[in-house]
């Protein structure tokens, strides 16, 4: 009994993609975001908003063509840094300071 690898429909194989990420997770994660981006392209073309595929690639499916593009090393996961996290973190919190604001003063304000 050989330990080959089982054979994969999907091209290029799951095992081969694992490489590219830490996680499943974030391979699905990253190929999902890529995708919705080209999909976005292509809805936009006419617009002038344009985001190229960066492969070449005979797949009509954009989740396919993501999965080519990680593969090639053309889309990969940048971390944010913990800067980008705490400035994303301050304007939630202002947002809903604001909602906040906007609901008390609604609440002051007699019903007419």
């Amino acid at each position: 009994m050989t330990n080959a690898p089982e054979s994969s429909m999907m091209t290029p194989a799951i095992e081969k993609l694992m490489s590219r990420t830490k996680s499943k997770f974030l391979l699905v994660t990253l190929a999902a975001r890529r995708a919705r981006e080209i999909t976005q392209q292509d809805d936009n073309m006419q617009i002038g908003s344009y985001v190229s595929r960066r492969v070449e690639s005979v797949s009509t499916k954009n989740l396919s063509v993501a999965f080519e593009e990680i593969n090639e090393d053309k889309v990969r996961h940048v971390p944010k840094t913990v800067e980008e996290i705490r400035a994303e973190i301050a304007e939630l919190q202002r947002l809903e300071d604001e909602a906040n604001a906007e609901a008390a003063a609604a609440e002051e304000t007699p019903a007419e």
